[in-house]
């Protein structure tokens, strides 16, 4: 369960604009570590409650948590659409402005708690910016050879993200300064990119090796043939074996996963929809017709 950028000011969530910036002057004040040298959990306190203000502070993302469309690391929700552009949103302006829409400075926060003398004061109030998380959904085909995809982001912005070959579902992809600006001159966070394969039609991806079905006819079948079959990197013309049954398995060398696995066609031989008189009475007077190979048995 996500942590509550409210408790950890200690306001209400009808705070108002002041309210916020009262409760984490306090905070600030008690916790930063100029004031509490070499105390770990104070400066994580301190941390957190920093993060809570930079949220909390920006219209746009407050607006989105109480609403529950984010998450206090700025995380969408389930339910409220993982695309994108809606999750980049999430503390891409963090500490940009104050909900009735005057600008917060940490700086003149710090200024006004330590002096601006304190050089260490003031020099904490540097802080990185907040990572964006979100999920962008890939194609088989492009997780498999690689690709490039242009995203937008809620402000504007638009983002090259240059996709590996042989990525998987799961895999986060991390865009470094691509995230929330920093505050005081900090450096920018990243941009964190999960990504999810769409299922392909007919591809089936295990390990470096893909896996595929080919329909074929009965007299490619019985003949033997040389056929088009489909891969990650383009069609091959694959020879079958005359007299192949269905499960029979045809390996093709280096068009697996990036060129790294093989791909395994699987054999299926398919019979005409519509009935064929002639094709019954080949078979009626053909020796083999009741050949039946490896029926279980019990």
């Amino acid at each position: 369960m996500s942590w509550d950028p409210y408790s950890a000011l200690g306001v209400s969530r009808s705070a108002t604009a002041e309210e916020i910036r009262r409760a984490y002057r306090t905070l600030a004040k008690d916790l930063h570590p100029d004031v509490r040298p070499g105390d770990k959990q104070a400066e994580e306190r301190f941390k957190r409650a920093t993060a809570a203000f930079n949220m909390l502070s920006d219209p746009t993302t407050k607006a989105r948590f109480d609403r529950g469309e984010i998450d206090a690391d700025g995380n969408e929700r389930m339910g409220f659409g993982g695309r994108a552009r809606q999750g980049a949103r999430a503390h891409a302006g963090a500490g940009a402005g104050a909900p009735g829409g005057e600008p917060f400075d940490l700086g003149d926060i710090f200024s006004d708690l330590f002096g601006s003398g304190v050089g260490g004061a003031r020099g904490y109030a540097r802080m990185r910016g907040r990572d964006i998380r979100f999920t962008l959904e890939i194609d088989f085909l492009d997780a498999v050879n690689g690709a490039r995809r242009r995203i937008s982001l809620a402000e504007g912005r638009t983002l090259d993200v240059a996709i590996p070959a042989g990525v998987e579902s799961g895999q986060v992809l991390r865009l470094k300064n691509q995230g929330g600006a920093g505050v005081q001159g900090g450096p920018s966070g990243d941009a964190l990119v999960e990504l999810n394969v769409r299922p392909h039609a007919f591809f089936r991806r295990e390990g470096q090796d893909i896996h595929m079905d080919l329909p074929i006819s009965l007299t490619e079948a019985v003949e033997g043939a040389r056929v088009q079959a489909p891969t990650a990197s383009g069609p091959v013309t694959l020879t079958i074996p005359a007299g192949s049954n269905t499960g029979k398995t045809l390996r093709l060398k280096g068009k697996g996963v990036a060129g790294q696995g093989d791909q395994f066609v699987r054999l299926q031989v398919v019979l005409p929809e519509a009935p064929d008189e002639e094709l019954k009475k080949f078979l009626r007077k053909w020796p083999g017709r009741d050949y039946v190979p490896s029926r279980p048995v019990g």
